[in-house]
């Protein structure tokens, strides 16, 4: 059994993994700000791994994961909240506007 040592490559009509990050990336922009949060807060409480004092690691690492998915929350709720705003807000003031 000789098995074809190629790569595989994904058909034309499929959108690479890059094109469908900035396509998800232009429908909601919130979400690479969280996750980008969610990363700055994580790489920031490993740096800060050295100087823990007398905290123990488990308890560390909690509050490391905890910091990390508020940022993802609150950003979560920032798009909420802006798609509220968009979505009643905003087209109530023009409905209003037009009368």
């Amino acid at each position: 059994m000789s098995a074809n040592r190629s790569w595989w490559v994904p058909p034309d009509d499929k959108d690479s993994v890059s094109e469908k990050l900035l396509r998800k990336t232009r429908e909601s922009p919130l979400v690479p700000i969280g996750l980008g949060g969610c990363l700055v807060v994580a790489a920031y409480r490993i740096y800060r791994l050295r100087s823990r004092g007398s905290t123990k690691m488990s308890i560390h690492l909690i509050h490391t994961r905890v910091a990390a998915q508020a940022c993802a929350v609150g950003a979560i709720m920032l798009g909420a909240v802006y798609t509220m705003y968009s979505d009643y807000i905003k087209r109530m003031a023009q409905d209003t506007g037009e009368k």
